[in-house]
């Protein structure tokens, strides 16, 4: 059984709902009668027009907030914001996450480097995802189960690696994996009923993946809604003891 189903009214976060499966998952939260009031944030409102426009449909469930997630106080203040409406949340899902942008590209070889562009991937996949779990974490400071999932990649296991190349976003998403991990370590003593996991998504067809998709066997690409209706499944069959442990989207543990 969900968790989900034990508890009423729900509450969710949804980080990076503007685009890709952030979006997806805001669509399917949305229809689904059991979840009350669903946050989404977004970083510049001239790439979140789906977002918006979804905003106005379900004025009384959706609540949308600009935030970047590189920009410590813009978190601070949009989990204020949440706080002044409610005193919990029960699902927060981070989608965001950096692999290519314009001048930015994953690098094939150790001379392709610099520091730059590993600091960028460190400040997006990495170090924004510890930031929301240091100012989510009185919201999730209650007797109710709950879940914090952050979208990883396998590309950030350090025991699956046989390919090498993708140094930033490899390292950046190995780095995510610790962050969280020991962060539910923290959590299980301060909120013991929330579960802290990293899941990897699969190959998905959005904008971050379109120019990386040429190798990639049709049944290996997955449309935005199969991939959020199997993280979901993956979400909402956790487990007491899979706080700090990373999924992939079939529901097995991937190794670190």
């Amino acid at each position: 059984m969900s968790f989900i189903d034990d508890i009423n009214p729900i509450n969710a976060l949804i980080v990076g709902a503007s685009q890709g499966i952030g979006l997806g998952f805001l669509k399917k939260l949305l229809q689904d009668d059991r979840i009350a009031k669903v946050y989404a944030t977004y970083r510049q409102p001239e790439s979140a027009s789906d977002l918006i426009a979804l905003a106005s449909e379900h004025s009384q469930r959706l609540i949308c907030l600009a935030m970047d997630i590189t920009d410590e106080l813009q978190i601070v203040e949009a989990v204020q914001k949440i706080s002044a409406q409610v005193d919990k949340l029960h699902l927060v899902v981070n989608c965001v996450g950096l692999l290519h942008e314009d001048t930015l590209q994953p690098e094939k070889s150790l001379r392709q480097i610099n520091s730059e562009n590993l600091l960028r991937y460190f400040q997006i996949n990495s170090i924004g995802a510890v930031l929301l779990a240091k100012h989510l974490l009185p919201l999730f400071r209650h007797g109710e189960r709950s879940v914090f999932a952050t979208i990883s990649a396998k590309l950030g296991s350090i025991g699956d690696n046989q390919l090498g190349g993708w140094y930033g976003y490899r390292a950046s998403k190995a780095a995510l994996n610790m962050l969280m991990r020991t962060a539910a370590i923290e959590y299980k003593r301060s909120c013991p009923k929330a579960l802290i996991v990293t899941l990897h998504p699969g190959t998905t067809d959005t904008r971050l993946s379109r120019p990386f998709q040429t190798n990639v066997a049709a049944e290996q690409l997955f449309s935005v809604e199969r991939t959020v209706t199997q993280l979901l499944a993956v979400i909402e069959q956790l487990q007491e003891g899979d706080s700090g442990q990373f999924f992939s989207w079939n529901g097995n543990r991937l190794p670190w």
